[in-house]
């Protein structure tokens, strides 16, 4: 058995509850080492975000600085052209061989999988964690019908065997969203409670 290593990757524009409540979620019920946020360079599969790369950083390096084994991880912004998750997955098992990886995705996330960049290879480097409402259920997405032969109710299982297991957990869901946070700033509304005090204060600060 291998200790588990999250992944979780966005645009993270900006970071918000609705992204470290849930994350908190996976880590205790699944024994997490750590969870990796992985801030997208270029997606390759929305609009480009609104922060730019350096402040999207900044911000996530104040909302996990208190956070034990939550860990900032750059090296999509660090690498050139558009962020791959099937790329990210090979660089990280050349730093962590040790850990089985487990790619943290919400329901829609994972709905669209099909459409990622060598979408087929994914399982092949990892363990899939899809996280929605208590009681949600496979996406009935065509494409995706075939994987649910890799379905998983057992969490052990995700440390005794290294790839290719997907596993429904149910978290926290706060109806937060980076972009009505974006809306809601532009329009001049308080944005306080939907995000990290600090990062609110820094947010209003750098957009001003």
């Amino acid at each position: 058995m291998k200790p588990l290593l999250g992944i979780l990757g966005g645009t993270f524009d900006p970071i918000h509850f609705g992204h470290l409540r849930p994350a908190l979620d996976v880590k205790q019920a699944l024994g997490l080492e750590q969870i990796r946020f992985l801030p997208n360079s270029i997606p390759p599969h929305r609009e480009q975000p609104w922060l730019d790369a350096a402040t999207r950083q900044s911000l996530l390096e104040i909302a996990l600085q208190d956070m034990p084994g939550f860990e900032l991880d750059c090296r999509e912004l660090e690498r050139e052209g558009k962020s791959y998750m099937v790329d990210t997955l090979a660089s990280l098992h050349g730093n962590f061989p040790d850990h089985h990886l487990c790619l943290i995705l919400g329901m829609d996330a994972f709905a669209g999988l099909h459409q990622w960049h060598q979408w087929q290879r994914i399982l092949e480097q990892c363990h899939i964690v899809v996280i929605g409402r208590p009681g949600f259920d496979w996406p009935s997405v065509p494409e995706l019908q075939a994987l649910e032969a890799c379905r998983t109710s057992d969490a052990n299982e995700l440390k005794q065997v290294s790839t290719g297991r997907i596993l429904l957990q149910s978290v926290t869901q706060l109806d937060i969203s980076a972009s009505e946070i974006r809306k809601q700033l532009q329009a001049g509304l308080d944005i306080r409670y939907l995000l990290p005090e600090a990062v609110r204060l820094k947010l209003l600060e750098i957009t001003k």
